[in-house]
């Protein structure tokens, strides 16, 4: 009880909002301040898209989040638990797999460790090692030594690995609701399938990293990348020569950081969905006050005046002529966490061959704008751009506006 009261202290927006966020939730669902149910749910296929909207429908208030999430988990662990019991260990794993997805996400919405956090914790846990168990390709649960304890994450491999032919790699690096676990999809996946293996790490902050009482900081990411590429390093199935980072929301962020840290000891760099602002001010005071609740826990701050005073200190344009790999964003020009005038301004100070992509009138999630549906797939953009790194292509400063047809107009930097 006494950690709820905390939590639902924390900050004076969530207190006084917290009455308009229930009745906005029962009004439109839990896609309220970006989407959740097809990005997460989505990286199980079309059985996990259809399972996170079954929670989704049931959700009328914020505290039903965790556990509409959990229980829908929990039907489908049991789905597996019966495929695996007959012998039909492909469906189990596929069902594994996404019950592994709702628990990560019944997850989020506890802004503190708590009984229930740990519980789906626990359940995520097991269901993704029944994944790994029958996985059709090599996954691997590592721990990777980091200040006193280790960070959580996952090594997918493309096919299994052969003595003479290690593999790129990707290190992926999520924002603050994602996990390692909704890093790699089920089936066909825009890294794997190109290729590449990917290293789904939870940092600072993040998953099971914070529940192991690693925080965040506005700096930090260098030395959690640093140590996940000398890990890597020690991996005979990886070419530590072609590494690659791959971030998502404040991911554009921590990878920012971990970009500038490592310099050339990587190939390049790609953010989608940006949050970039010096100070976070619009993410934090602006946009839903979940954002704020949340990131306080993640960085293990109580006091919110303590907090606004800490967040001061995250502002890319001080390492920003520290990168020195390609470095790429792809970003919505109508971003509601963190204006688009922020990453134009970062990139006049980045040195380094860099591209940056705008659809037009897109949001954080590049989606509510026609240039979102008619243009080039992001996965594409993407990993095409991230696989043309590790295979040493060369390019050039590129600006790119995709328009509200989907058309590229590209002008250089």
């Amino acid at each position: 009880m006494e950690k709820t009261l905390r939590m639902e202290n924390r900050t004076k927006r969530w207190r006084e909002q917290r009455w308009l966020l229930d009745s906005v939730i029962k009004t439109v669902g839990p896609e309220w301040d970006q989407g959740r149910l097809g990005s997460k749910g989505g990286k199980g296929g079309g059985a996990g898209t259809a399972s996170f909207r079954r929670a989704g429908a049931k959700m009328k208030k914020f505290d039903d989040i965790g556990p509409e999430f959990g229980r829908e988990g929990q039907r489908m662990e049991g789905i597996a638990e019966n495929f695996e019991n007959q012998g039909r260990f492909v469906s189990a794993y596929e069902n594994y797999f996404i019950a592994a997805l709702l628990y990560a996400s019944a997850q989020w919405p506890y802004f503190d460790i708590n009984d229930e956090d740990l519980e789906w914790e626990r359940r995520m846990i097991r269901c993704y090692d029944k994944f790994i168990e029958y996985a059709p390709y090599p996954v691997e649960r590592v721990d990777i030594p980091f200040q006193d304890t280790a960070m959580s994450a996952f090594l997918h491999l493309p096919t299994a690995p052969e003595d003479d032919a290690p593999f790129p790699c990707v290190l992926h690096i999520g924002g603050m609701d994602g996990s390692k676990e909704n890093m790699v999809a089920l089936h066909g996946d825009s890294a794997l399938t190109r290729g590449m293996a990917v290293l789904a790490l939870d940092g600072p902050g993040q998953g099971e990293t914070r529940n192991r009482g690693v925080t965040i900081s506005s700096d930090n990411f260098a030395a959690a990348a640093e140590t996940a590429v000398q890990w890597l390093a020690d991996r005979p199935e990886i070419d530590t020569d072609r590494i690659v980072i791959r971030g998502s929301s404040f991911g554009t962020y921590y990878g920012t950081v971990a970009a500038a840290g490592l310099k050339d000891r990587i190939r390049g760099y790609c953010g989608t969905g940006v949050c970039q602002e010096p100070g976070c001010d619009t993410i934090f005071n602006k946009a839903s006050p979940t954002f704020k609740v949340r990131f306080m826990f993640m960085a293990g701050y109580e006091d919110e005046d303590e907090f606004d005073e800490f967040r001061q200190e995250f502002d890319l344009r001080k390492i920003a002529q520290e990168i020195t790999a390609p470095y790429m964003i792809v970003a919505g020009d109508a971003d509601q966490l963190s204006p688009i005038q922020h990453t134009y301004d970062l990139f006049e100070q980045i040195d380094a061959p860099k591209r940056l992509v705008v659809f037009q009138d897109a949001n954080h999630s590049m989606a509510t704008a026609s240039s979102g549906e008619l243009g080039e797939a992001r996965d594409s953009l993407v990993y095409d751009w991230l696989r043309d790194r590790v295979d040493g292509k060369p390019f050039t400063s590129e600006r790119i506006l995709v328009d509200s047809r989907g058309n590229m107009n590209t002008t250089p930097y």
